[in-house]
């Protein structure tokens, strides 16, 4: 097996959209219903995708609004993010759209492997304030994955970190088939 690569990835979002338990999910495979706010954890846990093995270190970030500054530590070494915003919340819908911009600016508007998440599906037939289709046309307009969920089901929350790792995989070959140089 080829040696284990690591990715380390940023879980941004509007405060209680349910970044922690997604983590939560993905590293313990279970829900944890009561919690402290967050003010950043750090999770690892090795999966595998394809014929590769992965050192996954997901820092878990305390609820940013559209007046948070990101720090350096948002941006410097970080290989991939999962943008989370509830369907039950415009208010973290519209929050997540000013951090995106925010990390595109702050990285050199270059390419940015993120997943898109609406979490909260689960609640979304009593209190839905945005549509599939939003979540969809925005991750669309960043070259972005999508996904929706509910930090409630395993398998859902596991195929966010499975999607990110291959997003940064193609944006980093992108990136070397993009860039090739010539010297004549």
């Amino acid at each position: 097996m080829p040696p284990l690569r690591h990715r380390k990835v940023l879980i941004l979002g509007y405060r209680a959209v349910g970044k922690t338990s997604l983590a939560h999910q993905f590293v313990e495979g279970k829900f944890v219903e009561c919690y402290e706010p967050t003010v950043e954890s750090t999770y690892n846990k090795v999966v595998v995708v394809g014929k590769d093995e992965f050192q996954l270190q997901l820092v878990d970030t305390a609820g940013q609004d559209e007046y948070t500054i990101l720090p350096h530590s948002f941006v410097i070494g970080i290989h991939g993010y999962v943008l989370v915003y509830s369907v039950t919340s415009l208010r973290s819908f519209q929050v997540v759209k000013t951090l995106h911009k925010k990390l595109y600016e702050s990285r050199g508007k270059t390419r940015l492997p993120v997943v898109l998440v609406g979490n909260k599906a689960d609640l979304a037939l009593q209190r839905r304030e945005v549509r599939t289709d939003e979540g969809k046309k925005l991750a669309e307009s960043w070259g972005a994955v999508f996904l929706e969920s509910s930090a409630k089901e395993s398998q859902v929350t596991m195929g966010i970190f499975m999607k990110l790792i291959e997003e940064i995989d193609r944006v980093d070959n992108s990136y070397s088939r993009s860039t090739s140089c010539r010297l004549m």
